[in-house]
């Protein structure tokens, strides 16, 4: 008998090859859908010229897409019980296509920026629907699997941009939608070819109607409002939002496994702490990328150029860590190397509170986004491994649906939050204060956004290991 548990351990850690090809498949949905939400913001001035509208107007072919996107987020779950994994990611990638080739023919901007809605809500499930299928195939590998996953998506906010203004400079903006269709194809083929069938884990169930009329408009709601904050509008939407959002989690409560999404999930501390974990670090990703260009244009007199290439070492940080990921959880364990990310990220962001009150120094200012890029990166992962180790595979589509809302709300919650204090310490009556300017106190309290997030980081598991084995058979215990 104890022969026999070595080598099932041994078995157990070994990660399947074909895992590799499944993710390849996924990640190029994710990949897609996030170049296609970064590609349009180089190209509203153009746009608007070409479609003879004003650029208020034009940018709804940016928020359009990411809030249609937010609106389809919470039928994942049912989506997937309903019709399966593979299924799903069929129709999402096939409509993404389709609409892509909509756009692409669109003759007026009311027509764009329809089509980029269907685009949106088609392309909002690619990710999630990502998450989901790796975890499902990658195991207690789920860090190891994602950290080589999340490089290629790192990039498409970069090579938006720059295949944007590629194609702006020598074709048609046409173009910029019409190069998803041979990409589409070719990955819908892959898709039918490699991805497994999985008829056996459907769990067909009734959708939540209530739910999805509260879920959903509560959280583009929430969106559009925190955008929008500094205006009667924006506030008033905002408090809509709430209600929606907490009659939502009133009923879902009452309701279990019926609702929309199962709040039971979160009686799970571990699931629980890796999605608080999740929420604070996205959060604070996105407050840092809103804080810092606005602190190196405003207050140091930088141009907009020169400040995105300033922050260049905040994303290499990140990239050059994604690939150790599996290597340093196996290592160190969740709890450590998340634990250890954001300790790192809070060490990257002191110095801010140095450069704010006294001068830029541009070896500091490297030196801290560097350091802080790697300390997020750190975060991220294993919280989200340790979030679907934490459920049952048949919970694991109701899973995904929870931890991608829950971080999807932490960006703008921190963002707004950090934009609102910003400007109460730009209002006049605080603009002179010697002891404390500005950009000193907004970056005091990111500072302690992130000695939260290290709070939340440690009550993450110590192993993930120790968490997966719940789902092994206790034959291999013997």
């Amino acid at each position: 008998m104890k022969d026999i548990s070595p080598n099932l351990s041994s078995e157990r850690d070994r990660l399947d090859p074909a895992v590799w090809k499944i993710t390849s498949v996924v990640v190029l949905g994710s990949f897609l859908a996030q170049l296609d939400a970064t590609v349009v913001n180089v190209s509203l001035s153009t746009l608007s010229l070409e479609l003879h509208s004003s650029l208020t107007a034009i940018q709804w072919v940016m928020s359009g897409y990411l809030l249609a996107l937010t609106l389809m987020l919470p039928l994942n779950g049912w989506l997937v019980d309903r019709i399966g994994a593979k299924a799903l990611y069929l129709w999402c990638f096939s409509a993404f296509t389709l609409s892509s080739a909509l756009c692409g023919i669109a003759w007026s901007a009311n027509s764009l920026v329809g089509f980029r809605v269907l685009q949106g809500m088609s392309g909002g499930l690619l990710a999630p629907m990502a998450q989901m299928m790796m975890a499902r195939h990658a195991g207690k590998h789920m860090a190891r699997v994602m950290g080589y996953a999340a490089v290629p998506i790192l990039f498409a906010p970069i090579l938006g941009p720059v295949i944007a203004g590629a194609i702006l400079q020598y074709a048609s903006w046409r173009w910029l939608f019409l190069i998803n269709i041979p990409i589409g194809v070719l990955a819908v083929v892959l898709a039918v070819l490699i991805l497994p069938k999985d008829h056996d884990e459907l769990r067909p169930r009734r959708l939540d109607i209530a739910g999805l009329a509260l879920l959903s408009p509560g959280l583009v709601l929430f969106l559009y409002g925190s955008d929008r904050l500094g205006d009667r509008t924006g506030f008033g939407v905002l408090i809509v939002s709430i209600a929606l959002l907490t009659t939502f989690f009133s009923t879902a409560t009452k309701k279990g496994n019926k609702a929309l999404i199962d709040l039971r999930l979160f009686k799970s501390k571990i699931f629980a702490a890796s999605v608080v974990t999740q929420f604070m670090a996205n959060g604070i990703t996105f407050a840092g990328q809103m804080l810092i260009p606005i602190y190196l244009i405003r207050d140091c007199g930088l141009s907009p150029s020169a400040t995105g290439w300033l922050l260049a070492p905040l994303g290499l940080g990140m990239m050059c860590c994604y690939p150790l990921m599996g290597a340093l959880t196996k290592r160190f364990g969740i709890r450590r190397v998340s634990a250890g990310g954001a300790f790192l990220a809070f060490v990257g962001t002191l110095p801010f509170l140095y450069l704010a009150s006294h001068r830029l120094v541009f070896p500091l200012l490297t030196a801290a986004l560097f350091i802080r890029g790697i300390g997020l990166s750190l975060v991220g992962m294993p919280s989200i491994a340790s979030a679907y180790a934490a459920v049952k595979r048949q919970e694991l589509p109701m899973a995904t649906t929870a931890l991608n809302i829950v971080q999807r709300l932490g960006g703008p919650t921190l963002t707004t939050l950090c934009a609102t204090f910003l400007g109460w310490r730009l209002a006049p009556a605080h603009i002179h204060d010697v002891m404390l300017g500005p950009f000193t106190a907004v970056f005091l309290l990111l500072c302690a956004l992130h000695a939260l997030l290290f709070v939340a980081a440690m009550r993450l598991p110590l192993s993930l290991p120790m968490v997966a084995e719940l789902r092994v058979n206790k034959v291999a215990d013997i």
